[in-house]
């Protein structure tokens, strides 16, 4: 009896402790159709809601009380799986969920609306690629950085620009991530078209504000774009043709279940359609570029996996003239002229699953950008049968190694903890020019300016938790440290960041975020299109990096399932931007460049709304900016503040799709901004020179500070419909597009004209773009 007596309490102490014990439940989430990991897919134990996300990998991990419990796994547009479990132990569990009709995903949807509430992570947008690909586009051409740019608190910049300009930032100010790897030049065409091809894109996360610490090295936005991985148990593809460029997509196992393969390659063919109307001489410029994106990922186990990927795109405008040539002329002339320019990245990295609380990723990268213009003469004279040759060359680029470690460890339910390192070795490359002539029998000049290669150490280290602190309250605290040197000058850095979001009900939620950034490189550009005017230099002993400190406030409310209300207000202050000195050029040489820029202060403040709708045959949003950005330079306008090149007060975005059934949807966009600023004379000076025999005449322009005009407003709608057919081997598609619909003749510049026989000064408009139809065919299969 006595002995009965105490057992009584060891087995109550023996159940409390078991009751108390927790475990882990561990395992990736995939499409049960190929096998690819989904990103961002949600884990939630149901009695309690307590729950995570899987990481890029796919990769989930909860701990939570032993006992029976009930998860539910689930991601936007796919079948949510709800499993019971009996937590006894640790467990690994795999999921795959299967994809479903996108006319039925309430429930997801509002799940994902839920984590919109719930998550400390504010300013983030995820793009999905099927909505990228049926908005109308420019040529037919479906664009991620134009998609980007229909979002609250983006500018576009210049009429059919691929730059962003994010809360007051320049172009330079992103960071643009390829499976992990720096692009440093976004822009085919000249800036009207990105180089990310849609077909070979799984995901697309735009972070404009309250930074994870794992980001850093720029100021303004992340834009982090993941290529897919190929498809594990079948076959599949997509062909697309259309007015300018036609694109093939390809994926499928190599070994199934195990290695699978993703190609995608795009080509512009403007330079074959020019060439029936081509003279001998050739006298008109061809011009393509291409794209190819590949990749290749192997499964060595559950545990192990290792990914290779690539991307190559390359732009190239060939100009041939010639003059003269037959046996009856004293002389011949021919030149060729070439501007090319292209990326070149690539990636290994491999996944380890430690253990069911510990992932980590290793990734090797390189990247390359590179441009160059280069002009050939030859002027042969056929009375003395010698020739002269005349080489021009000017090449600029920046080329990286790189090396990562990131991890990710659920050490409890109320805390996920990332943290890693990354290195980047530099080679800077800011401007090389060759001269070189060659005249028979006479003599050789071969002569080369400018700095060749400047070296460069980029190192940083960081952490970060997401940390629960009761039912209503998370935050994310974290800090990021850094260092570079170059020319043997170092810079250290820390950069705190913080996010707190305070749950008010289940439809409100209301966050704030802090963050630090700090940037070492710099891309000095004077024109409105991406070209080779435009140069990547370091940071050195006279110019420090620059840096931005962002505090942002907002709320989310969820007015019902699949539809919710975003507010979001920032100020941003940046220091050590640098602008060019009035009438100073880059062009052409990069000796004394740090002589001819100033550096100076940046301030960028604003509110961003956004009403979006999720579910339904009606989807999209609406979108309104209301935002100031200036600069101060001392020496420049006369050391007063004044508007950001690409300051508008008013910005609203309208993004509508609609799906009729399952054969016909249409998507509309329209777009309207305030004027840009611009710099105009206000008045000129001539002297005379009676001197010479041919009188000419010095103008003096005078300017009463920069950026002091206000251009036109700029609005377009844009407008697409989709047709599709299901044969017996696939979907066949035609998309047929207008852009600027009700042809808008907007703004691209603004100078002074004068009239003939009158010296009053009028404004002139120069408009790029009218109204543009296209169509374009693509079958998947």
């Amino acid at each position: 009896m006595i002995k009965l007596f105490l057992l009584i309490p060891l087995v109550a102490i023996s159940i409390t402790a078991m009751a108390q014990q927790k475990f882990t439940i561990s395992g990736t989430i995939t499409d049960a159709a190929t096998n690819e990991a989904l990103i961002g897919a949600n884990t939630v134990e149901l009695s309690t809601y307590k729950g995570t996300v899987t990481n890029n990998y796919g990769f989930y991990s909860l701990t939570l009380p032993a006992g029976k419990i009930k998860v539910a796994f689930s991601f936007v547009g796919y079948e949510t799986l709800n499993k019971e479990i009996n937590l006894t132990g640790d467990q690994k569990i795999d999921v795959a969920l299967v994809a479903r009709n996108e006319l039925q995903e309430i429930e997801v949807v509002a799940t994902k609306a839920n984590e919109r509430l719930s998550t400390t992570q504010m300013s983030r947008f995820d793009m999905p690629i099927d909505k990228i690909k049926s908005l109308p586009a420019l040529l037919g051409e479906p664009d991620v950085i134009k998609s980007l740019q229909l979002l609250p608190g983006v500018k576009s910049g210049s009429e059919g620009s691929s730059g962003l300009y994010v809360r007051g930032g320049a172009p330079d100010q992103n960071l643009l991530l390829l499976d992990g790897v720096p692009i440093y030049n976004a822009s085919h065409l000249f800036g009207f078209f990105s180089v990310f091809n849609p077909d070979a894109l799984k995901s697309v996360s735009f972070y404009k504000g309250g930074f994870p610490a794992r980001f850093g090295g720029r100021l303004s936005s992340v834009v982090d774009v993941r290529m897919k991985e190929g498809n594990e148990k079948e076959y599949h593809g997509n062909i697309s043709v259309g007015l300018i460029s036609s694109s093939l997509h390809l994926e499928g196992p190599i070994a199934k279940e195990r290695t699978s393969f993703s190609v995608s390659a795009r080509r512009t063919y403007v330079d074959l359609l020019t060439m029936p109307f081509k003279k001998s001489d050739g006298d008109i410029p061809g011009y393509y570029f291409y794209d190819l994106n590949a990749k290749i990922n192997h499964r060595f186990s559950d545990r192990s996996r290792l990914f290779l990927s690539t991307y190559i795109g390359k732009d190239n405008l060939i100009s041939k003239t010639s003059s003269g040539g037959t046996s009856f002329q004293e002389r011949m002339d021919k030149t060729k002229d070439k501007l090319n320019w292209g990326n070149i990245t690539s990636s290994l990295r491999w996944n380890y699953i430690f253990n069911n609380k510990l992932f980590s990723n290793t990734t090797v990268t390189y990247s390359k950008y590179d441009f160059e213009v280069s002009s050939d003469n030859s002027l042969k004279n056929y009375s003395s049968d010698k020739y002269i040759i005349n080489n021009y060359l000017f090449g600029s680029g920046i080329y990286d190694w790189g090396y990562k470690m990131d991890f990710d460890y659920s050490a409890s339910p109320n805390h996920a903890v990332k943290f890693g390192l990354n290195y980047i070795y530099h080679n800077f490359k800011p401007g090389v020019k060759t001269y070189k002539t060659d005249a028979t029998g006479e003599s050789t000049v071969n002569k080369t300016y400018g700095d060749s290669s400047i070296y460069a150490h980029d190192f940083s280290v960081y952490a970060e938790d997401d940390i629960t602190i009761g039912p209503r309250l998370k935050a994310n605290v974290g800090l990021r440290a850094s260092t570079f040197n170059v020319q043997n000058t170092p810079y250290y850095s820390l950069e705190p960041r913080l996010s707190v979001n305070y749950q008010a009900n289940d439809n409100l939620s209301f966050k704030v975020a802090y963050s630090q950034m700090k940037q070492y490189i710099h891309l000095l550009t004077s024109s409105r299109l991406s070209l080779p005017t435009d140069f990547w230099v370091p940071v050195t002993a006279k110019l420090k990096p620059m840096t931005a400190e962002q505090v942002a406030i907002g709320a989310v409310y969820r007015i019902a399932e699949g539809m919710d209300l975003t507010v979001e207000s920032y100020y941003k202050k940046m220091n050590n931007l640098i602008e060019y000195k009035d009438g100073a050029s880059f062009y052409g040489s990069s000796v004394g460049w740090e002589n001819k820029v100033e550096t100076g202060k940046g301030w960028a403040y604003g509110t961003e709304v956004m009403f979006s709708k999720e579910i339904g045959k009606t989807t999209g949003w609406v979108a309104y900016t209301l935002s100031w950005a200036d600069r101060q330079f001392e020496n420049i306008s006369f050391g007063q503040k004044f508007p950001a090149k690409y300051d508008s007060r008013h910005d609203i975005n309208i993004v509508v799709s609609h799906k009729f059934n399952n054969r016909i949807d249409i998507g509309s966009t329209w777009v309207y901004h305030s004027g840009n600023a611009g710099t105009l004379f206000t008045n000129t000076v001539s002297t005379d020179f009676p001197n010479f025999d041919n009188r000419e005449r010095l103008k003096t322009y005078y300017f009463d500070g920069r950026n002091n005009y206000r251009m036109p407003p700029y609005h377009r709608l844009d407008f697409g419909i989709n047709f599709h057919k299901q044969k017996r081997t696939g979907v066949r598609t035609w998309n047929v597009s207008v852009y600027n619909v009700y042809n808008r003749q907007n703004p691209y510049f603004i100078t002074f004209d004068t009239k003939s026989g009158s010296s009053q000064k009028m404004l002139k408009q120069v408009s790029l773009f009218s109204i543009i139809p296209s169509i374009t065919y693509s079958f998947k299969f």
